[in-house]
């Protein structure tokens, strides 16, 4: 069974984009820190690519940006290609079957316009206590 579930922040804009058979990609790449700390006592971080397809690909280049926190759950791809000089390449991706969006929103980089400052009415208490039905 080839399964991974991977939560971690943005660490670029993701790239949206379309093959030539019109079907959506978005590639993006996620910071997962590690569960321990290296000798100096600082947490490293691995850098996993994740591609997503169709409508996900869509939901994510519209909403997403750098910084956001996701949780992906997906499977584990492995590639490869020439390079324009002729080099063999590998890639290792995640494919995503579903990425859950958990900066909230109006949070973080993507924050949408602030919200407003207006002062909230305030209530007038009422004494009614005499034309309670119970």
């Amino acid at each position: 069974m080839n399964k991974c579930v991977l939560v971690g922040n943005l660490t670029r804009d993701p790239e949206l984009s379309t093959t030539a058979n019109g079907i959506s990609l978005c590639r993006f790449s996620i910071a997962v820190n590690r569960s321990y700390a290296n000798s100096n006592g600082e947490r490293e971080a691995d850098f996993i690519n994740i591609v997503a397809w169709r409508g996900l690909a869509e939901n994510c280049g519209k909403y997403l940006t750098k910084g956001n926190k996701v949780a992906v759950s997906g499977s584990i791809q492995t590639r490869n290609y020439e390079d324009k000089d002729g080099n063999k390449r590998y890639a290792t991706e995640v494919v995503a079957d579903d990425v859950e969006f958990l900066t909230p929103r109006g949070e973080g980089a993507s924050a949408g316009p602030a919200r407003s400052s207006k002062p909230v009415m305030e209530l007038e208490p009422v004494d009614d206590a005499d034309d309670l039905p119970f």
